[in-house]
């Protein structure tokens, strides 16, 4: 068996901040979401693969080498030229060769052991369904009904559901299953994985489901991203930095090297301050912000602010603003 971690989406639901960072490079605390599943990776002992576009290469690149772990780059610079995550996968097999695939969405932050999850895998495909408790919230994936752990109904995306149980992007499939992509990709949807296993239902391959509880955050959306750090982030990492005596930090926060927080500053909680910021006379909690931008007198809320931006004399307040971006409110 092979792991493949499938990075090669160009994540327009969050851009403006992922129009230059990937997503599964995203910080969610002291650690990216790529860090978070390569840790739970590591310790199947199986050779590991990521599968990217060329826009990004160079941003995977060093973590691969650090993990010790290949990459595979499609061809691909911009949203309309992509793959989809089925077409990329077909395009890994063909440099990887046959064999059984633990595919891993790069999007994906879940609460299970993947030693558990391969456990119960036995040569036919397993599936990590999560229950998101919420019918509306569980039309945005794909749905599954399931009978004694097999899945009997899988829709994509429907309309209606029937289940609040979802399929979580974590699937260990057989080389006998993988080999039918040419097939399903001469008529199929090439994006979303669940429509190929939507087909595999339906022509009476037996799909089985690995049920888990605690969490799973799918990085999709601003909001899914600031659960996920509220969730994750259960301690401080504070670098060297400069402060103010004035400034007050209430944890859990992260704030990366070079930054300074003056005046009458609060950080936190549930805040991230990257890399040689300047937070002056301002609060911000629940909200990442990334390095070298410039925060003064301002309020900022459960917002997600890009590199390099200065925000003046403002209440942010789920909002999401993308690099180099100048905003103030006159004095």
């Amino acid at each position: 068996m092979k792991v493949l971690i499938m990075a090669g989406g160009y994540a327009t639901r969050l851009w403006p901040v992922t129009k230059d960072h990937p997503k599964a490079l995203l910080p969610v605390g002291n650690r990216t979401i790529l860090d978070y599943i390569m840790e739970n990776v590591k310790g199947l002992g199986l050779d590991t693969y990521i599968s990217t576009n060329r826009f990004f290469e160079a941003h995977f690149r060093p973590y691969a080498e650090r993990y010790g772990v290949g990459l595979i780059v499609e061809d691909t610079l911009h949203e309309e030229e992509k793959l989809g995550t089925v077409g990329a996968l077909k395009r890994a097999l063909n440099e990887l060769g046959s064999d059984d695939y633990l595919v891993i969405a790069g999007d994906n932050i879940f609460s299970f052991d993947l030693r558990d999850f391969l456990n119960r895998y036995k040569g036919t495909p397993l599936i990590a369904v999560y229950d998101v408790g919420d019918p509306e919230l569980a039309r945005r994936y794909g749905v599954v009904v399931l009978k004694k752990g097999v899945v009997v109904n899988f829709r994509e995306k429907p309309l209606k559901t029937e289940s609040t149980l979802i399929s979580t992007g974590v699937y260990a499939l057989p080389a006998e299953t993988i080999g039918l992509i040419d097939e399903y990709l001469g008529n199929g949807n090439k994006d979303a994985p669940g429509y190929f296993l939507e087909w595999l239902i339906k022509r009476g391959v037996e799909v089985h489901a690995y049920r888990f509880d605690e969490y799973w955050y799918d990085i999709g959306s601003a909001d899914s991203y600031l659960e996920a750090l509220k969730t994750l982030l259960d301690e401080s990492h504070v670098e060297e930095i400069q402060t103010s005596p004035y400034a007050k930090i209430i944890p859990p926060v992260v704030i990366k090297e070079g930054a300074r927080i003056l005046g009458r500053s609060i950080i936190g909680p549930y805040a991230y301050i990257g890399e040689k910021c300047l937070i002056e006379n301002s609060d911000i909690s629940d909200s990442i912000i990334f390095g070298r931008t410039v925060i003064r007198n301002s309020t900022i809320w459960r917002s997600i602010i890009d590199e390099k931006c200065e925000i003046r004399n403002l209440e942010l307040k789920k909002s999401l603003v993308g690099g180099h971006a100048k905003i103030q409110r006159g004095d």
